[in-house]
């Protein structure tokens, strides 16, 4: 028990310190983000909107964004949605940091925005048609109660959409000229902008730590979801699962 209360102890602590660090690099994340990623998630965000809302084939949906930081997927939904005729009856963003939330509410000022950490969501069990996650999971401590939870919140038939940099099987000669980018030029670059080395020394480790694309797949088939799309972009850097609730 002793041991057990340990592990979760240092698990809410490290929570806490990501929490804390997206907090303190919020006023300019979106400016950073745009510079060290040229943009190139763009195309990846729409077409996990897409795709979702291809496999659902439903004109009204519930969607909930999870670690939504300022908000950019939640625009795509809403984007992608109207493109396709879809009437979003609901769209709410979840994140447990304050300072993030407080630029997605600038962004987007008819949002519906709580403050929550993903293994413990304030929302009702089988409410949600669709939820997304983008660029998030690997900053979730206790990753296996977060898809419980996902679980739990979809609706029968409801999809989870994963977008993630995971780590690659194979190392090609892209992965390795992304993975030097992202180790050596993407910390220098992140620091300077938000003052805040220490954060952007951060992601290429959180990358390097994350599990595979197949190992995701397992994780959610244990937990009762069956992935029905998994695409890799640039040389398997980055991974779009969506999978299934399944009944």
């Amino acid at each position: 028990m002793e041991n057990k209360q340990g592990l979760n102890a240092k698990q809410s602590l490290k929570q806490d310190e990501i929490i804390h660090m997206f907090d303190d690099i919020a006023k300019t994340y979106d400016t950073t983000n745009r510079v060290i990623s040229m943009g190139i998630d763009i195309n990846w965000r729409k077409e996990a909107c897409k795709e979702a809302f291809r496999i659902l084939n439903r004109q009204k949906l519930d969607i909930a964004d999870i670690a939504c930081g300022t908000g950019d997927m939640m625009l795509h939904w809403e984007q992608v949605g109207k493109n396709l005729h879809v009437e979003i009856q609901s769209l709410e963003g979840i994140d447990p940091s304050n300072g993030m939330l407080e630029q997605a509410r600038q962004k987007i000022p008819h949002g519906i925005f709580k403050v929550a950490q993903a293994n413990n969501l304030p929302l009702e069990s089988c409410s949600k048609d669709i939820i997304s996650i983008a660029y998030g999971l690997r900053n979730v401590v206790e990753r296996e109660a977060a898809l419980k939870e996902f679980y739990r919140v979809l609706r029968p038939n409801g999809v989870l959409v994963i977008l993630e940099f995971t780590t690659p099987n194979t190392r090609s000669l892209f992965s390795r000229l992304m993975q030097f980018y992202t180790k050596n030029i993407l910390p220098i670059v992140g620091g300077l902008i938000s003052r805040n080395f220490k954060a952007y020394r951060y992601l290429p480790s959180s990358i390097d730590s994350f599990i595979t694309r197949e190992g995701l797949e397992a994780e959610l088939l244990a937990c009762g979801m069956s992935t029905l799309v998994a695409k890799s972009y640039s040389a398997n850097v980055s991974s779009l699962l969506i999978a299934q609730k399944k009944l």
